[in-house]
């Protein structure tokens, strides 16, 4: 079962990398970058870990091997940030609640709608948290070089 995660969520992401006009030196990378995102977040949420944190901890993850990667192999961490959280995106959450509010069933679909802004916040604040992090480093770095 994880083997087939590992391959799905590998392609997964070097396909949007595809998609997204990628250079295709990065395309390996960014599926790897979106396979070691999802992993993460399978064990943690098979686990127990509820979905949010585990997604946030995933985020992280992406976030930290995109800025390694954009270093080690110079290109834009965007390349690898968006193909790597490809994997974590509520996609087909948000289906489901659309598909509710069409079906008129409003208890679900406001549940699986928050459960989709939860989702995306956690994405966002895992990027955002990785971020200040590598800043926090470069100034330490920084500093230590004076």
């Amino acid at each position: 079962m994880i083997v087939t995660q590992l391959i799905t969520s590998f392609f997964a992401s070097a396909g949007f990398g595809v998609l997204f006009n990628a250079p295709k030196k990065s395309l390996i990378q960014c599926g790897l970058v979106g396979m070691f995102g999802w992993i993460v977040y399978y064990i943690l949420s098979e686990r127990g870990m509820d979905i949010v944190p585990a997604t946030i901890f995933a985020a992280m993850l992406v976030a930290v091997l995109s800025h390694l990667c954009a270093r080690y192999y110079k290109m834009p961490i965007i390349i690898f940030n968006v193909s790597g959280i490809i994997p974590l995106v509520p996609g087909g959450i948000a289906y489901n609640a659309m598909r509710s509010f069409v079906q008129n069933d409003y208890n679900t679909a406001v549940q699986l709608s928050a459960q989709v802004m939860l989702l995306a916040g956690g994405i966002a604040l895992g990027l955002m948290f990785s971020e200040v992090v590598n800043q926090i480093v470069k100034k330490i770095e920084s500093m230590e070089r004076e």
